[in-house]
Formats: structure tokens, C-alpha cells, sequence
């Protein structure tokens, strides 16, 4: 199994790496500001945020939310 893209809206994940690139986009919210993608069944959510943390734009494995959780805001963190 190929997975490379938000099925929902057909926006292959090197395409929003290379926004991400551009933008300086570091999470889903922020890519959200400049591509559409994520925005009906949220699966992609994990796969785009491995993404970004490795660079990674072609999955052969299921990733679940919590295999790759999003971060929590710098004040919500704990010690």
C-alpha cells in the first residue's frame, strides 16, 4: 500500500512539503493557511505531520493520531 497524499483533496504530500519549504509551515494549521487539504476525514493529519518532522512524503504503513500526536502549545508542555 501506497500512501502519498490527503485523499479527500488529492494533494500529494511532496506537494505540501515543498510548501512547507517555502512557508516556513510547522504544523497542519499552517499549511492549512496555504494549500486545501485535511479538512473532511482528517486521516492525512498524521501522515502530514511525520511529514514535516522527517521529511518523509510516501507512507507504506497505517499512521494513527497517536502514533504521531500534535504538539502541544509551548505553555501546555510539562517540565
Amino acid at each position: 500500500m501506497k500512501i502519498d497524499r490527503c485523499y479527500c483533496f488529492q494533494v500529494r504530500f511532496a506537494e505540501l512539503r515543498r510548501v512547507a519549504k517555502a512557508t516556513g509551515a510547522a504544523t497542519v494549521a499552517d499549511l492549512q493557511a496555504h494549500r486545501t487539504f485535511g479538512h473532511k476525514c482528517q486521516l492525512c493529519h498524521p501522515y502530514v505531520r511525520r511529514m514535516l518532522r522527517t521529511g518523509e512524503t510516501c507512507f507504506s504503513q497505517i499512521i494513527e493520531a497517536a502514533d504521531e500526536p500534535a504538539a502541544e502549545p509551548p505553555d501546555q508542555r510539562t517540565p
